[in-house]
This record gives structure tokens, sequence and C-alpha cells, in this order.
């Protein structure tokens, strides 16, 4: 999760959170290159006395400075469309979750098991135990093995709502009437936190969210599942 003056992402928990911080990384490198030679063009033109009367005649440079942002947008287009095809594939996914967003709460569906249906609410301070994290803890966290395909159906009951959890790169609108899905796979176990990440209401920033990720074995042994 995110801590305390962190300057970059976080780090990834799932293929598709690696590729989109290479990503970031390519495209940020190529943004530091511009900034520094426009930097670097106008240091010239504050410092150099403009005696060449030929300047206004460069068509060799005209043709340079117009082909080269083309070919700048085309290495920045081509993997994000990469990474865009990528996250919206669903590969024969071992487990489908159902996540329903509500004012202000989530409503969890685990359609694999039985239609087991909880909700997942935010602890209150007074309820929080030493370790747990203000605002960002619930009662109720949703438990998935790591390791394998899951699909996500994600929707709404009343307003926009928005799942995401940045760890794995995820952020899925919630549309009341419309049933949108996302898939991820988990590398590592762990706790995850994510928070709606649309505005829907004065209670907006207390709807987190909280994936437990443990390894395939102990998922199937069932007590998991002990609300």
């Amino acid at each position: 999760m995110a801590h305390a003056a962190q300057v970059g992402l976080q780090d990834a928990t799932s293929p598709i959170m690696e590729e989109l911080i290479i990503f970031h990384d390519h495209t940020l490198m190529i943004i530091f290159l511009i900034c520094f030679l426009v930097l670097y063009a106008l240091f010239l033109t504050l410092t150099t006395k403009l005696t060449n009367t030929n300047i206004s005649d460069a068509q060799e440079m005209e043709t340079v400075w117009t082909i080269l942002p083309a070919i700048i947008l085309v290495l920045i287009a081509l993997p994000s469309l990469r990474i865009l095809y990528m996250t919206d594939e669903v590969n024969d996914p071992s487990f489908t979750i159902k996540s329903i967003g509500h004012q202000w709460y989530w409503t969890y569906e685990y359609t694999d098991y039985g239609g087991l249906i909880f909700n997942s609410y935010m602890l209150p301070p007074l309820f929080l135990e030493p370790g747990d994290l203000r605002l960002l803890d619930v009662d109720n966290r949703v438990v998935l093995p790591v390791e394998a395909p899951i699909r996500m159906m994600i929707t709404s009951q009343d307003v926009l709502h928005s799942w995401a959890v940045p760890t794995l790169g995820l952020k899925t609108d919630a549309i009341p009437g419309r049933l949108n899905q996302t898939t991820f796979t988990a590398t590592r176990p762990g706790v995850y936190y994510g928070q709606c990440s649309e505005i829907c209401g004065a209670n907006h920033s207390f709807m987190p969210i909280v994936l437990e990720l443990i390894p395939l074995k102990i998922f199937e042994m069932g007590p998991v599942f002990t609300l």
C-alpha cells in the first residue's frame, strides 16, 4: 500500500500492474527528454543574438520537427494499446466474484461458492485493533487465492461508484443497471487496500476495499469464509 512521502507508484502485485509501471517509466522518460529539449531551446533563444537572416527559411528543420513528434506519439501509442487490450482479456477465470456498490459500502457475492453474500463496511475508529489502518480497514475482507485468474463483476445499486485497488492495477466503474467486468491474477499473498475512486456522495471517501490474498491450498480449505 501507499506510505508517507511516497513518490513512485505502489509495488505491483499483478502482471497488469507491472506492465503499467513499465509503461509509466517509458512515457516519463520521453516527457523528460521533450521538456529538456524545449527548455534548452528557450535558453538558447533568450541568450543568443538572432543574427542569422536565413532562420525563417529552414525546410529541413520544419520537416524534422513535424516527423519527430509523430514518431514519439507512435512510441507511446503502441504500448498503450497493448496494455489496454490486455486489461480487457478474460481468459477462462478460475473464480468469479460479484461486487455491488452502495452508499456507502460494498456487497460481495461468491457466485462459485453457493452464493455466499456479505457486506463490507469501513471499521469505525472505536473498533480498530492495533495495527489496523484508519479509514482503510473493513469488517469483512474479500478473501481470494493467489496465482489464479479471478474475474470481478462490478455494478452499483444506487449511484456511480468505482472499484479500485492500485497495487493490482484495477479501476472499474460500478454503474447502476450495467455489469462491468475486470480480471486480475495476484502474484503474491498479502493484504491490499483500495477505495471507491468515484465522487459518489458525502461519504465517498469512506468506502474502502480490502483484499486478503492467500495461497490456493488454504483458500480451498473453507474456514476462510467464516465471517
